[in-house]
């Protein structure tokens, strides 16, 4: 028995020990390449799109777009009669849209929404969009701005037409507009922008009430003032809440043509009561604005805020001259 143990230890002495594989020789895992920045971006911007998409869809067929845009023809139409405008302009301005000019979503690229055909119409209406929000993270913000592309192809303003601007926009959502094709303001104009003689519409929702103050200083004349419409927040709201003092000190162009204006809010439903609460359409009526005291038209003071707490814009950020010495 030994000896046959002995022979078994001698057989497993003799085997020739396995060869390791080199490493060299092991089949590598192919590493995935890494993706660029422009590949996410376009793919970021994608979904982006998609989502408009989905909610100008929702959106189109809900009550309450029905409701908002009479509300907005009811003004709308008065505007354009003060304006003198051809017979028939209003019909081509207000022609009826039909649920299937909407395209099927299987024959829409994910990166694509409708887009409107672009007819200028007889009125040649302007559009001007401030603080529409982060819409690529906030649904309301992406609501408003589905309600700002169906207004602006109801109304047949080329979306060439129509200027944006947020101080907070971020990169991707700046591509995202020029995709969609609104002209995209390089500058925070703080509101004050002249309309220079062009019916324009404005579209601020929820904006700081600095911003509309500036708009109306920026226009203040009965011929600029009636010939625009502002969509925002309800100025008779403003005036309820805040006290007179403070909104004839801080906010005096608000103030002074509470008596110029016609106001028709906007409807209400469960549905959307937290993405257009507080809105209503505004137009300038010659007859009213003619009413108004000279002592009111003279007064064109450009507004400052130094002593006002709590702004609710961002202003542009301005050189401290004592820094360049």
């Amino acid at each position: 028995m030994a000896a046959a143990a002995g022979t078994a230890l001698e057989s497993w002495q003799a085997a020739a020990p396995r060869k390791r594989r080199s490493a060299a020789r092991r089949p590598r895992l192919r590493e995935a390449a890494p993706r660029s920045s422009e590949a996410e971006f376009e793919s970021d911007s994608g979904v982006v799109l998609r989502r408009i998409w989905e909610a100008e869809k929702d959106l189109f067929i809900s009550d309450f777009w029905s409701s908002a845009l009479e509300t907005i023809n009811r003004c709308l139409t008065k505007h354009l009669e003060q304006l003198k405008a051809p017979v028939g302009s209003l019909s081509d301005i207000f022609g009826n849209l039909h649920l299937d000019s909407l395209p099927d979503e299987s024959d829409v690229a994910p990166d694509s929404i409708p887009r409107e055909t672009l007819v200028t119409g007889t009125c040649h209406l302007k559009c001007v969009c401030y603080g529409i929000g982060n819409f690529a993270t906030c649904i309301i913000a992406r609501n408003q701005l589905t309600f700002l592309l169906l207004l602006l192809e109801k109304c047949q303003i080329p979306r060439s037409h129509c200027w944006v601007y947020d101080p907070l926009s971020s990169q991707l959502e700046i591509e995202v507009l020029n995709t969609l094709g609104v002209t995209v303001l390089s500058e925070n104009e703080e509101g004050k922008r002249s309309i220079r003689g062009e019916p324009t519409i404005f579209y601020m929702l929820h904006c700081g009430t600095a911003l509309y103050n500036n708009l109306l200083w920026s226009n203040w004349s009965v011929d600029a003032l009636s010939k625009m419409v502002i969509i925002g927040n309800s100025f008779k709201g403003l005036e309820e809440r805040l006290l007179a003092r403070i909104l004839h000190k801080n906010y005096p162009y608000i103030a002074k043509i509470l008596k110029g204006l016609e106001e028709l809010e906007f409807p209400q439903t469960s549905q959307y009561m937290d993405i257009f609460n507080d809105t209503s359409v505004h137009w300038f009526p010659v007859q009213k604005l003619e009413q108004l005291s000279t002592d009111i038209w003279e007064f064109q003071e450009e507004p400052d805020y130094q002593d006002c707490e709590d702004l609710e814009i961002i202003r542009n950020k301005t050189e401290d001259p004592s820094a360049t010495d």
